[in-house]
């Protein structure tokens, strides 16, 4: 009765979390100004489950669009990307984040400002933190950008799904997606930071 308990105590907690309770998937958080993009940049990769945009970093409980868009509730738009590890590895996960922002803009993402639009990693164990910082030493061996990395690295904490119409936001409404990314000149910072490794929608 006792592994009973603890097991379903572990898979409580996971839900709690928003942590899937499958052995066989993981999840990771990130953040990088307009969740839109950050979706985006995830889904379809091989191995990756489901991509969900949110908030999270906040103190804020259960709050809308408008109360972070307000800047007020210290969440900032974030992608909760469930993957299978066997498929895809964190550290490619890594890779494709960092070729999606502007490593070096810690007041927001391109034309969205404020600290709702931070870039963040949001690690949820010990092993993703040491990979996620030993991704951004990597990146500081890049001449144009030691000393420059303003991404924050932080424990995971709540992460609240945005409301329905935000999700999958460039399927639903491609056109008036791809304005808003073009008039916010994404793909163009991304390409002078990134050259032609630059992320972008696929």
């Amino acid at each position: 009765m006792r592994g009973i308990r603890v097991v379903l105590s572990l898979a409580l907690l996971h839900l709690a979390a928003g942590i899937p309770a499958r052995a066989a998937e993981a999840t990771a958080i990130f953040a990088g100004g307009c969740f839109w993009c950050e979706e985006s940049a995830f889904e379809g990769l091989p191995g990756v489950v489901s991509v969900t945009s949110g908030y999270t970093g906040g103190h804020a409980k259960n709050p809308s669009y408008e109360e972070v868009s307000s800047g007020t509730t210290g969440h900032a738009e974030s992608a909760r990307v469930v993957f299978d590890p066997a498929k895809i590895s964190y550290a490619k996960l890594l890779d494709v984040y960092w070729h999606n922002v502007d490593p070096t803009d810690g007041d927001g993402q391109f034309c969205d400002r404020g600290s709702q639009y931070r870039p963040a990693i949001f690690y949820l164990d010990e092993s993703q933190k040491a990979e996620a910082e030993a991704s951004k030493r990597k990146l500081e061996e890049i001449p144009t950008l030691k000393g420059k990395i303003a991404v924050q690295i932080v424990a995971a904490s709540a992460f609240y799904p945005a409301e329905e119409y935000h999700q999958d936001y460039c399927k639903k409404k491609p056109t008036q997606y791809e304005m808003y990314r073009y008039g916010c000149r994404r793909d163009a910072r991304l390409k002078a930071i990134w050259g032609d490794a630059a992320g972008g929608h696929r």
